[in-house]
C-alpha cells in the first residue's frame, strides 16, 4: 500500500481522500470490484462528530467477508474434499497440512494421490503424509486419475474414515482438456458419494495478485469451487485479493497458509486477516 497517510482530516478535501483510499486499496490488490464497493459505502455514510476512517474501512473489510457463508457439509462420512489448483501454488503441501489439521480434530483421514502425471508428486505427498496418521492411496504414474479416485473412495467407505482428502495434478485454468479430466474426478465423487464432494478448495498462491481471481473465476465455472486456501500469505506485501475473491466471487476463503511447517496452515479468520493487513502496512497509513 502507499506510504501516505489516508485521513479524513487531512488538508485535502473529502474526494482526494476517498480517492487515495481507493489508490491504497488497489495497490493491496483487493481488485477494482472490492476497492469501488468499499469507496463508495464509505462516501455514503452520514458523517456526524468524529469520523474514524481507519475503522470505516476495516468495518467495510469485514462486511465483504460476511456477506460469504461458506457451503460446508459437516456430518458427512466420509467428507470427501477435492483439492485443485494450478502448479506451483503449494497444493501438495496443503494437503498434508490439511490431514495434519483434521487429524487434530480428531478425524481419521485419508489422502488419495491422483496427480499421476508428475514425476515427484506421489513421493512428496507420501513424504508429507507420512508426517500425519493419515492414510495414503496411490496408484502407478500415468494411471487415469480417476480412477485413482475411485479406489480412494471405496478403501475410504470400507474403513469407516471421516475424510477423504483427493489432492490432484496441478493445471492451467487455460487447459480445456485437464479442466474436463478434473470434472471426470468430481462425477466420480458424485457417483460414489451422495453429497460429493463436500468440498471443493482451490489452493492459491496469494503473492499472484490479480491472477488470482482469474484462476478462481475459471475454476469456479468448470468445478464449482466451494472455498479457496491462500498460502504464502507471510511472504505477500499485498494480500487484498482475499477481499477480492470474496466481493466478486462470493468464495469463501477456508483456510490460509502462514509458513512451512506441518501446523502453518490455519482457518481463516477475518479479523485477524484485516488486523494483520493493516500492520503490515502500518498502522496510520489509514486513519480519520
Amino acid at each position: 500500500m502507499s506510504e501516505r497517510t489516508i485521513s479524513a482530516s487531512s488538508q485535502g478535501t473529502e474526494g482526494e481522500t476517498l480517492e487515495s483510499l481507493e489508490e491504497f486499496l488497489l495497490e493491496a490488490d483487493f481488485g477494482v470490484q472490492a476497492a469501488t464497493r468499499i469507496v463508495a459505502k464509505i462516501r455514503n455514510i452520514p458523517r456526524r462528530g468524529t469520523f474514524d476512517l481507519r475503522e470505516r474501512v476495516r468495518a467495510e473489510i469485514l462486511s465483504v467477508f460476511r456477506d460469504v457463508r461458506p457451503a460446508v457439509v459437516e456430518d458427512a462420512k466420509p467428507r470427501v474434499v477435492l483439492v485443485v489448483g494450478v502448479n506451483g501454488t503449494g497444493k501438495t503441501t496443503t494437503i498434508g497440512k490439511l490431514a495434519h489439521l483434521f487429524e487434530s480434530e480428531g478425524k481419521t483421514t485419508l489422502v488419495c494421490a491422483a496427480d499421476t502425471f508428475r514425476a515427484a508428486a506421489v513421493s512428496q505427498l507420501e513424504t508429507w503424509v507420512q508426517r500425519t496418521s493419515a492414510q495414503f492411496v496411490s496408484s502407478t504414474a500415468g494411471a487415469d486419475p480417476a480412477s485413482v479416485v475411485f479406489d480412494a473412495i471405496k478403501a475410504g467407505q470400507s474403513r469407516d474414515v471421516d475424510v477423504v482428502l483427493i489432492d490432484t495434478a496441478g493445471r492451467l485454468h487455460s487447459r480445456v482438456d485437464l479442466m474436463r479430466q478434473l470434472v471426470k474426478m468430481k462425477n466420480v465423487v458424485s457417483r460414489e458419494v451422495p453429497g460429493g464432494p463436500h468440498e471443493v478448495l482451490l489452493v492459491l498462491d496469494a503473492t499472484v495478485g490479480q491472477n488470482g481471481l482469474v484462476q478462481s473465476r475459471e475454476f469456479l465455472k468448470e468445478v464449482g469451487v466451494t472455498g479457496i486456501v491462500l498460502t504464502k500469505l507471510d511472504g505477500t506485501a499485498k494480500g487484498g485479493i482475499a477481499v477480492g475473491i470474496a466481493a466478486e466471487l462470493n468464495i469463501p476463503i477456508r483456510f490460509v497458509g502462514i509458513g512451512e511447517g506441518l501446523e502453518d496452515l490455519i482457518p481463516f479468520s477475518p479479523d485477524q486477516y484485516v488486523n494483520a493487513l493493516f500492520e503490515k502496512h502500518g498502522g496510520s497509513h489509514v486513519n480519520g
